[in-house]
């Protein structure tokens, strides 16, 4: 399945700025909402996340068709990996950890910010190198 790639930048730019919210609330259920948002974007699909389905409705309209399209892998994946960021980071402030909560966090703040700010997609990239080293 092919994916807008502008509404990936769209999707990382809400999340950085729920990430930067995180850090300065250390809201450890702010986090955990983004993690849902990841979980959904990664095990269902892009276009069922909630940003997907906010890009899909108010923004790709007003923008027209996009110049191309890429395949979904690479962005679910990288979806996965801020899952795997942000339940790190839920735990770590759920249990006293709060270096554990603000580390994650900024990690997964940096991937996204990456992508909102310069279209380049930390995740996606790790998933194109592990195809290379891992062939089918």
């Amino acid at each position: 399945m092919q994916v807008d790639p502008r509404g990936q930048r769209v999707a990382a730019g809400i999340t950085t700025v729920i990430l930067v919210l995180v850090l300065v609330t250390g809201s450890w259920a702010l986090l955990a909402a983004q993690a849902v948002v990841f979980a959904i974007g990664a095990l269902i699909g892009l276009r069922y996340s909630p940003y997907g389905v906010l890009y899909q409705a108010l923004i790709r309209p007003r923008l027209g068709p996009p110049a191309e399209l890429e395949d979904q892998a690479p962005p679910r994946f990288a979806q996965g990996v801020g899952l795997v960021f942000a339940v790190a980071g839920v735990t770590g402030y759920a249990v006293g950890m709060e270096w554990l909560g603000i580390g994650a966090t900024a990690f997964a703040l940096g991937a996204a910010f990456l992508n909102a700010a310069f279209g380049f997609c930390l995740g996606c990239e790790m998933y194109l190198l592990i195809r290379r080293l891992i062939p089918n």
